[in-house]
């Protein structure tokens, strides 16, 4: 399965207003991953639709997440915002194809596809973030998890104090 852009872009999204504890803007999560505010704005507006962002407009207002991120879990968010994640599709609409009644690659697409929705179902917006929820952590905190510095290596005696 490719997932588009607009669900990595979602994904991201919830990810970014996970680990925040005040509330966000377009701008910010633009900014943050080098998108378009444009395509946020899109994604969160439809985020918010799906009932996984709340927006709050005026002073004071802003992006949050509407629902716990141990709530939300990734797969639901991906079938939420593809629709359609059909490998092919015969797997979902009957009479496509000439030979699909006796067709066995369709018995084997759609079983591919419940796998990986089961698994992507048992992963939680929780599981993905980089630190456990109850550790709420500064805006400043949570930029420098996601930045792309190298950890450092962990030492025999365990991770190392940097």
């Amino acid at each position: 399965m490719r997932l588009s852009l607009q669900t990595d872009y979602s994904l991201r999204t919830l990810m970014f207003l996970a680990v925040r504890p005040k509330r966000q803007t377009v701008a910010a999560v633009a900014d943050f991953f080098q998108i378009s505010q444009t395509h946020i704005g899109k994604v969160v507006n439809h985020l918010a639709r799906l009932g996984y962002v709340r927006s709050i407009r005026g002073i004071g207002g802003g992006l949050e997440l509407a629902r716990s991120p141990d709530e939300i879990t990734i797969g639901e968010v991906v079938r939420a915002v593809e629709g359609n994640v059909h490998l092919l599709d015969c797997v979902a609409i009957e009479d496509v194809c000439v030979i699909q009644r006796r067709c066995k690659l369709r018995t084997v697409l759609d079983r591919a596809e419940r796998i990986q929705f089961d698994y992507l179902n048992t992963v939680r917006l929780s599981d993905i973030l980089p630190f456990e929820l109850s550790e709420r952590v500064s805006q400043a905190t949570a930029s420098q998890l996601y930045s792309l510095a190298p950890v450092a290596p962990a030492t025999e005696e365990g991770p190392s104090a940097t």
